[in-house]
């Protein structure tokens, strides 16, 4: 069975019972476009955009169709475009709020299992960068792996497996090559079949030359990066979901040039445990961490067992948490104010039609 080979199960099946027998297909989101979508069915790829039902009744972007989603498809024949009736019930999603200044989350892949971090040992690497990945992907519930590739060319592997350990508490890390096969028997222990992985970093730092790595095949296309900082130009512009030899799923993603983070500060508990740990150990329950005595974070900055770069990255993404948990309340607001319009709307437009 197609479907299959990219990750359908009994739980999935058992979602889809209410819709069986209605003349609807379950499917799979695997690329995600300006005018819409690419699923994948048990009749092959089809073309797909939602349906005027779901538009109407869905308000916030995060609950539209993302690459990874499994949703209900009304196909009206063989060759029309189909609809998006329903999305399958998520059990995880990679979620950030849109780049630029809109208020809306964006759905950047659903239904992972787990999510490589990749970060390249070229002139890309930067620890502060893969403290906020992870910060995000303990906020969408997600296992992360890290994955340090150009392994080969790295000029201290050792030093940034260390540093690395160090900002990563308990999350595997992987050196890895895609240029030379390095690390890929590792890399596909966290791929087992009928799971779901998506790759996750800045532009350049080999996230689809590891999907041709792992396929064997030039299958997507790559570009070179700049030698003085090692980004690279967009080659994938879209995300998109690969299947791969041993039934198990793979999305790719664009390198992303702004990760602001959403969620609330207990996701900064797994991120940055230690300075949590240590904020418990101040002896004032409302210590800053800043000029007071007793402060055990201060005391860690002074002899050294906490590295300033690393207080200041946690502090700034607080920042930036508390700064989103207000956006946030204003985002609902607007999307309970624009609910109740669509109702009266309704209503008034049933009053009119009775008369």
């Amino acid at each position: 069975m197609i479907l299959e080979q990219f990750g359908w199960s009994t739980v999935w099946q058992n979602a889809f019972l209410p819709f069986e027998g209605k003349g609807y297909l379950p499917a799979r989101i695997v690329r995600e476009h300006r005018g819409g979508y690419a699923v994948i069915t048990e009749y092959g790829e089809r073309l797909a955009g939602v349906s005027g039902h779901f538009r109407h009744n869905t308000l916030e972007r995060r609950s539209f169709p993302a690459v990874g989603d499994w949703v209900v498809l009304e196909v009206p024949d063989e060759v029309s475009k189909c609809s998006v009736r329903e999305v399958l019930p998520r059990f995880s999603s990679f979620v950030r709020k849109a780049a630029g200044t809109s208020r809306d989350d964006q759905v950047l892949a659903a239904n992972i299992d787990t999510v490589f971090l990749v970060s390249g040992l070229d002139h890309d690497y930067n620890p502060r960068r893969i403290e906020r990945y992870l910060t995000l992907a303990y906020e969408s519930g997600v296992d992360p792996v890290i994955l340090l590739n150009k392994a080969d060319i790295a000029e201290d592997l050792e030093g940034a497996f260390l540093e690395t350990e160090s900002i990563a508490y308990g999350v595997p890390i992987l050196a890895v090559s895609a240029t030379n096969s390095l690390g890929l028997e590792k890399l596909w222990e966290y791929l087992k079949p009928g799971t779901t992985g998506a790759l996750l970093g800045s532009s350049g730092v080999g996230k689809s030359s590891l999907v041709n790595a792992l396929l064997k095949s030039e299958e997507l296309k790559t570009g070179p990066v700049r030698e003085h900082d090692s980004h690279g130009r967009h080659t994938t512009t879209h995300r998109q979901l690969i299947s791969l030899p041993n039934n198990s799923v793979l999305i790719d993603t664009p390198g992303m040039r702004e990760l602001q983070l959403l969620g609330d500060e207990s996701t900064l508990l797994s991120s940055f445990s230690e300075i949590v740990e240590l904020a418990g150990m101040c002896r004032f329950n409302d210590c800053s961490h800043t000029v007071e005595v007793g402060c055990a974070v201060q005391a860690a900055i002074g002899s050294g067992t906490l590295d300033t770069e690393r207080y200041e990255s946690y502090l700034r993404q607080l920042k930036e948490l508390k700064h989103q948990k207000v956006e946030q309340d204003i985002r609902l607001k607007l999307q309970e104010k624009r609910r109740w319009k669509a109702i009266h709307k309704s209503m008034k437009h049933h009053h009119k039609s009775k008369r």
